[in-house]
């Protein structure tokens, strides 16, 4: 049966949607929520009839207060939200959307809730610890829209593994190359060939800095030998080698720092969040245990 307009119409809603980034979820719906909060709460704020202005102390402060915390353990269930699949209006692109937007409001919701007053307490650390894990998030959400492309188009459709093997088959020629070359040109090939391309620290990986890369050196010192024996065929050889084995590696170290770069902020975002819920249960039980 041919489909009729109405429900060519759906599918083609359906796929717009299934291919619609979760930052642009149901045409910036989560956005516009989160806006719409964040002036409720600023008119509130604007309107409310206490002197002083209100603070964490004041019944605005509480009810701000009591939405900033309803909204710190809501968004932290992300975590198990996402190992569960599902569509629709609450699916886990709704979901993160959700996440993203309401958690950039949160920090108009819990700065109104403090009234602009701050300490060396347990209330301004939970404060301090909230605008943490708020802007490693944003750092991962603006990894997750920028990087995944760069890392595709850095792999050119070669997986990690293949990357490595294509890399072992160079330095299998490289080693079988250099047999005919002098110790001391050798020695060159043997330091580049110790070289891995994991190696050094996060540090090394995330800054991509391998200035004392010992492939790199063997590359240069085979230039300035090429200079010198132009006419030498395996002198030629290694050279080209070398520097196939330079190409690869640098592949592969772009390819590490894209991942550590799309994975770090996690290491800062899921303990931050986990001393935010823990400062955040002591600054509740404090309020009320001194009310």
């Amino acid at each position: 049966m041919a489909s009729t307009p109405r429900a060519a119409r759906q599918t083609s809603r359906q796929i717009s949607t299934d291919h619609e980034g979760f930052l642009r979820h149901r045409g910036f719906r989560w956005l516009k929520l989160s806006a719409l909060l964040c002036l409720a709460a600023l008119a509130g704020y604007v309107a409310a009839d206490v002197e002083p202005r209100p603070n964490g102390g004041s019944w605005y402060g509480y009810t701000l207060g009591t939405i900033g915390a309803a909204l710190i353990l809501w968004l932290a269930l992300l975590g198990i939200r996402k190992r569960a699949m599902t569509r629709g209006s609450w699916s886990l692109k709704a979901w993160t959307s959700a996440h993203v937007y309401l958690g950039l409001g949160l920090i108009v919701i819990a700065t109104l809730h403090t009234g602009f007053q701050f300490g060396w307490n347990v209330h301004t650390l939970s404060f301090a610890l909230m605008v943490l894990v708020i802007v490693s998030g944003i750092f991962g959400v603006v990894a997750y829209a920028t990087l995944p492309a760069a890392l595709s188009g850095n792999r050119e459709e070669m997986t990690q593994g293949q990357m490595l093997e294509a890399l072992k088959a160079v330095d299998r020629q490289l080693n079988d190359a250099a047999q005919p070359l002098s110790r001391d040109h050798a020695d060159f090939v043997l330091s580049a060939l110790g070289e891995g391309a994991l190696s050094g620290g996060l540090w090394r990986r995330l800054s991509g800095n391998y200035r004392n890369s010992a492939t790199q050196a063997a590359v240069d010192a085979f230039n300035r030998i090429h200079a010198a024996h132009s006419a030498e065929p395996a002198i030629q050889r290694v050279e080209a080698l070398l520097q196939r084995r330079l190409a690869q590696l640098d592949r592969m170290r772009r390819h590490m720092r894209l991942k550590a770069l799309l994975e770090v902020w996690l290491y800062v975002h899921v303990p931050a969040t986990f001393a935010l819920l823990a400062a955040l249960t002591a600054h509740i039980i404090s309020v009320f245990y001194y009310w």
